[in-house]
């Protein structure tokens, strides 16, 4: 490749894996960050690598392997912040290498660069490396395991099987039976739509299973341990609870036909207009690329290669079906994307069309990069740091650097000017926005009130309205309740935690400490002049 486009990439590359590592010092955003930071650490300081527990109680929803992850480095690192996030970074970046590695087999090696910083710079990538749950380590897990299948198929090496069946493993250990979709979207799809039969009916399909099948045992054994062999405990309001049938069964199936004891509600349209705005600013190009490529279905003979779009697509198709969405769902196909979009953009760099997107992608960065401002208009946080401007002027200058001492191809161009407005709106977001906005998740201030002004004293709070970012954040003993009647059997003096509406103890509290549901933005709250009526109060009442 020319020295110029190594240049581009080392460069940008740097821009967009610093622009990830903005929140990593963050508080951990309840409700969803908070449990799983909770339960790993649970894990971490009883040394059970086996059970998992939330809410004060036993916890059967997601599978294990983030929580041996994450739990690993609370072990060598201590329980911090930037040590529950470090580990998700760290596979999020690994996605981003197997992106690299197979975009450049599939394509060349400036596509697989372009992949890679696309990936990197998307919106709910970044916005995941600080509110980190366990989609930046599937993200990693999918790709890994499909890259591998494909360089197997290329060869026939039985070290890629036994890869490709690892990642895979771990993905279902990750996610469920679902995570195999993206995988097997992928590889079955390619192989479909080349008619490809021989290999489609091939027996080593079954000797990946049995190697997945083998992996996961670690999982099916802690199930087992944990709910299984204990048919006496009470899950989800019943007992005889299987944790191994959960597991393949109602976690996944349960969910997507609404049946399960998690249950959504569902949109059809809901994916198509998250991913508008969860994959700027490369969301508009992606759907001109997706429409390109869905049209190349319908030409003979079919030329190119086929695994990014069925592995994007038959997942996103599967999610919109499926009555229980959330936007962080896309996120395990941003790297097929990516590569979609990266592919998408290098074939008409040379042609007649390459203007017209180059102005409405200018258009778009351009709008992205006054919102931080409007944003800091209408929300009007605290005094920000000198840290802020420091790292503000310095991407200005970056930008200004690069733009006189680079000679870039107008799509380098482009793709600089996407990263460079990306990192400007995090390092608002993650340094001025979200430091604000994260005094008033309530749970992590009342833990920090607890720890400096009643340090070791345990403390009580009610089961219907646990506050999870107050379990993890809280440094002595939590107590669980069901009700305020319950208040009899403990051992006193202790902390009891309320929300203010549920206090009808009479008491005074000690301190009351205002709250609002960070996950559940609206526009009174966003708004300094109403956001008083939308808080909640914390009640903190001493119990002698």
């Amino acid at each position: 490749m020319p020295s110029g486009s190594i240049k581009f990439f080392r460069v940008f590359l740097t821009v967009a894996i610093l622009a990830n590592l903005t929140g990593i010092g963050l508080i951990i955003l309840g409700p969803d960050g908070s449990l799983y930071a909770s339960i790993a650490k649970t894990m971490a300081r009883n040394g059970d690598f086996i059970s998992l527990y939330g809410n004060g109680t036993d916890w059967l929803d997601k599978p294990h392997f983030p929580f041996w992850v994450t739990a690993l480095f609370f072990k060598i690192f201590g329980i911090h912040y930037w040590s529950y996030k470090l580990p998700a970074i760290l596979f999020l970046l690994l996605g981003a290498w197997y992106t690299y590695l197979f975009a450049k087999r599939l394509y060349n090696e400036e596509i697989a660069q372009w992949a890679v910083l696309i990936l990197l710079s998307s919106l709910h990538i970044i916005l995941s490396s600080m509110d980190v749950r366990a989609e930046p380590y599937l993200l990693a897990l999918v790709i890994g395991s499909t890259y591998y299948f494909y360089r197997y198929l290329d060869g026939y090496r039985f070290q890629y099987l036994l890869l490709a069946s690892l990642f895979a493993a771990c993905a279902l250990m990750t996610k469920g039976i679902f995570a195999l979709i993206p995988i097997g979207g992928a590889v079955g799809g390619h192989l479909l739509v080349k008619r490809e039969w021989k290999e489609i009916f091939s027996w080593r399909w079954l000797l990946a299973a049995l190697l997945i099948g083998i992996m996961i045992l670690p999982e099916l054994y802690t199930l087992y341990v944990q709910f299984d062999m204990h048919p006496e405990k009470t899950v989800f309001g019943r007992k005889g609870v299987s944790g191994i049938r959960f597991f393949f069964w109602d976690s996944q199936f349960g969910r997507f036909f609404n049946t399960g004891p998690i249950k959504g509600k569902g949109d059809p349209f809901f994916f198509f207009h998250s991913l508008l705005w969860a994959f700027l600013p490369w969301s508009v190009i992606l759907y001109i690329a997706l429409y390109e490529k869905t049209r190349g279905l319908f030409r003979k003979p079919l030329s190119g290669e086929w695994y990014t779009f069925f592995g994007a697509m038959l997942s996103f198709l599967v999610f919109t079906i499926s009555r229980f969405q959330l936007p962080h769902y896309l996120n395990i196909v941003f790297p097929f994307f990516a590569i979609i979009t990266a592919h998408w953009l290098y074939s008409i760099q040379f042609t007649v069309r390459r203007s017209r997107f180059t102005i409405i992608q200018s258009v778009l960065t351009a709008i992205l990069s006054i919102l931080p401002v409007l944003l800091h208009w209408y929300y009007r946080p605290g005094e920000m740091s000198t840290m802020f401007w420091v790292g503000a002027l310095a991407v200005l200058f970056l930008a200004w650097w690069l733009i006189r001492r680079f000679d870039f191809s107008p799509m380098q161009r482009m793709i600089a000017m996407g990263v460079l407005t990306m990192a400007w709106v995090f390092l608002y977001l993650n340094g001025v926005f979200y430091p604000d906005l994260l005094k008033y998740q309530g749970g992590t201030q009342v833990a920090r009130y607890l720890n400096r002004e009643h340090p070791g004293v345990p403390v009580a709070q009610l089961r219907p309205r646990f506050s999870y970012t107050l379990e993890f954040d809280l440094n002595a003993p939590l107590l669980t309740i069901d009700s305020l009647a319950d208040t009899a059997r403990l051992q006193r003096p202790y902390l009891l935690v309320l929300m203010q509406k549920d206090d009808s103890t009479g008491r005074s509290p000690l301190a009351e400490i205002p709250s609002f549901p960070i996950a559940k933005l609206n526009g009174k709250f966003l708004n300094p002049r109403t956001r008083a009526g939308q808080l909640e109060a914390f009640r903190v009442i001493e119990m002698r």
